[in-house]
């Protein structure tokens, strides 16, 4: 029996490299083409056509596979996507990768400033963040592309999708993906497929900004992880874990 996988993000926390990970197990098939991402559950198109026409859109590349996934990071911050979901694809695997908020922050910075709609250095930026949200244009972008922190509050967007799937939703790390191949194998196996394959790409993120070469001084680091500690605890309380940025 074929299923099917919905990464709906988070932005800027590996999830391309997550796909390509997939893409490269002989028995999952990813959505092609993917770049930008398919983002077909933001709107009431993909209803017409149903499973059917999902598939055949998506998918004519996947004869055999047992996992048919697709990844689109705005699904995570768009409740709306949940009905269609689960009306086109009734009972999908959904799968969330999150990363150290801050960590993501800086790269989502980054990011937006490589597509030139950031003008602003990224203290500043951070530093404004904290004040409140900054007013973007739906027509340019399906999510904020300056919700820096925001974009952090894992649990707040996570739990839509907890109550609309339950045990069906899978949340993983970043940190955790990239400290060696348990994390790979036990998604493997969640998925239901071979979990001793390795992938080529193992241990190489692609996709990721430059946002090493950015730092924040101690002070706005402090008032940041202070920002997003009670939204930490409300992830770890989620997972029943102790998150790795602790």
């Amino acid at each position: 029996m074929t299923r099917h996988l919905v990464i709906i993000g988070g932005q800027r926390c590996g999830t391309t490299y997550l796909s390509s990970l997939l893409a490269d197990h002989p028995q999952i098939a990813m959505a092609r083409p993917s770049p930008p991402e398919p983002k077909v559950f933001l709107s009431d198109e993909v209803l017409a056509g149903g499973r059917e026409g999902y598939v055949a859109a998506w998918f004519s590349h996947a004869a055999g596979a047992l996992v048919l996934g697709e990844k689109s990071t705005s699904y995570i911050e768009r409740p709306d996507a949940i009905s269609r979901v689960r009306t086109v694809l009734s009972d999908p695997l959904i799968l969330a990768q999150v990363r150290d908020p801050v960590a993501r922050a800086v790269s989502n910075w980054a990011f937006t400033s490589g597509f030139g709609l950031e003008e602003r250095p990224l203290p500043a930026a951070l530093s404004e963040n904290l004040a409140g949200p900054r007013d973007w244009d739906p027509s340019l972008t399906s999510v904020s592309p300056y919700a820096y922190l925001e974009r952090g509050h894992y649990a707040d967007w996570l739990r839509p999708w907890l109550d609309a799937f339950g045990d069906a939703v899978r949340v993983q790390t970043l940190e955790d993906l990239l400290a060696g191949e348990g994390t790979l194998a036990e998604l493997y196996g969640w998925l239901g497929v071979d979990a001793s394959h390795r992938p080529a790409a193992l241990g190489a993120p692609v996709n990721a900004s430059d946002a090493s070469s950015h730092t924040l001084d101690a002070a706005l680091t402090g008032r940041l992880r202070e920002h997003f500690a009670d939204h930490d605890a409300a992830l770890a309380g989620l997972l029943g874990r102790r998150l790795p940025w602790s």
